[in-house]
C-alpha cells in the first residue's frame, strides 16, 4: 500500500503562491497610470509634455516624503492624523525662528526637531498610556494647529527674505531636474532597501502583523511603535521645511486635508489600516496616481468640487479592496 506524502493543501499553496505574483497591488497600480497616460494622450496634447510630467512630479514629491512615513506606521499598526498640521509646525517654528535673526539652516533643525517632539509626545501616549494612534493623532492634530495659531498670532509669516542658497532645496534643480524631486526618489530607495534588508525595520512587519506573537519572540513592540511614530512626524518635519522653501512663506492653516491624501496614497498603494503589510514603491504608485487622477482632471475642465468626490471614492475603493484581501487571507 503506497501513502500519500503530500502536505494537505501544497498544490492548493503553490498555485496560490504562483497566483500571488499577479495580485500584487503594485502591478495593478501601475496598470491603471499606464491605461490613464494612453486615454490623457489622445484626450489633452499637454498631458505628456515635459511642463506637466514636472508639475506631476513636483506636486506629490514633497507630500510622497510625508507617505513614506505614513506607510511605516500604518505597516506597524498605527495611523497619524496629524502629519498636516505637523508640517505646518515645522514650517511655522523654522519661519518664526528666521524672522527672529537665527541662521535658516539652524531654523529649520528646529522646526523639524518640533515636529519629531510631537511624534515623540504621541509615542508615548500610546505606549504609556494605551490610547490607539487614531485617539493620540486627533489630538495631537488639534493641539498642533492651536500651536501654529498662537506662534503666529493668525497671520502668515512672509519669508521672501530666505538666501537663494536656502530656498534651493525647494525651488532649485539639479541637472535640469528640480532637487525636490531628486530628494525624494534618494528617500525612496533608502527607506525601500531598509524595509526590504534593516532587521530593525523587518521587526516593524512582525509587530504589524501579530503584536502578542512579536512579543513572545523577544521584539519590544512598545519601542518599535515609538521610534516608528517619531519618525512619521519627523519626516512630515522635512516635508515641512522644504515647503517652506519652495513657497517663501510659512501660513498657519498650511496642510488643512493632507492627511487624508496621505493616508489615501498609502492605502491606494497597499498599506493595510489593519497592520503588516505595504510597501514604500506602493506608496509612491498610490500617491502617483493621485496626482495623476488630479492633473487629468485640471486638463479636462472637471470641477474642483467633482475632483474631491472622485478622489474620495478612489479612496473608498482602495479601503474596500484592503478589506476584502482581508478577509480572503482570513479564511
Amino acid at each position: 500500500m503506497t501513502m500519500n506524502t503530500t502536505l494537505p493543501g501544497a498544490g492548493k499553496s503553490r498555485l496560490s503562491l504562483f497566483g500571488g505574483l499577479y495580485k500584487q497591488r503594485e502591478i495593478g497600480l501601475i496598470a491603471i497610470i499606464a491605461l490613464i497616460f494612453i486615454v490623457m494622450s489622445f484626450t489633452s496634447p499637454y498631458f505628456l509634455t515635459w511642463a506637466n510630467m514636472k508639475a506631476m512630479l513636483l506636486s506629490f514629491s514633497i507630500e510622497g516624503i510625508v507617505v513614506i512615513g505614513m506607510t511605516i506606521l500604518l505597516i506597524v499598526g498605527g495611523l497619524d492624523l496629524s502629519v498636516g498640521a505637523v508640517v505646518c509646525l515645522s514650517m511655522v517654528v523654522a519661519g518664526q525662528l528666521f524672522l527672529s535673526g537665527v541662521d535658516p539652516w539652524l531654523a529649520s533643525l528646529g522646526g523639524i526637531a518640533a515636529a519629531a517632539l510631537v511624534g515623540l509626545l504621541m509615542g508615548l501616549t500610546v505606549t504609556k498610556i494605551g490610547l490607539s494612534h487614531f485617539i493620540a493623532s486627533l489630538a495631537a492634530m488639534v493641539i498642533v494647529r492651536g500651536l501654529c495659531m498662537i506662534i503666529t498670532q493668525g497671520t502668515p509669516l512672509s519669508l521672501f527674505t530666505l538666501p537663494v542658497s536656502f530656498k534651493f532645496i525647494g525651488q532649485g534643480a539639479m541637472w535640469g531636474i528640480p532637487f525636490v524631486i531628486l530628494l525624494f526618489f534618494i528617500l525612496v530607495a533608502l527607506f525601500d532597501f531598509l524595509l526590504r534588508k534593516a532587521t530593525l525595520f523587518r521587526k516593524v512587519f512582525y509587530t504589524g502583523s501579530n503584536e502578542r506573537a512579536a512579543a513572545y519572540s523577544g521584539i519590544n513592540i512598545n519601542r518599535i511603535k515609538l521610534w516608528v511614530t517619531v519618525l512619521t512626524s519627523t519626516l512630515a518635519g522635512v516635508a515641512g521645511i522644504i515647503y517652506m522653501a519652495r513657497l517663501g512663506s510659512a501660513t498657519p492653516t498650511f496642510g488643512v486635508g493632507m492627511e487624508l491624501n496621505v493616508i489615501a496614497a498609502a492605502v491606494i498603494g497597499g498599506a493595510s489600516l489593519k497592520g503588516g503589510t505595504g510597501s514604500i514603491l506602493g506608496a509612491v504608485l498610490g500617491v502617483a496616481l493621485l496626482s495623476i487622477v488630479t492633473s487629468s482632471l485640471i486638463l479636462i475642465n472637471v470641477s474642483v468640487y467633482w475632483q474631491d468626490l472622485i478622489k474620495g471614492l478612489i479612496l473608498l475603493a482602495a479601503v474596500s479592496i484592503d478589506h476584502l484581501l482581508n478577509k480572503y487571507r482570513a479564511a
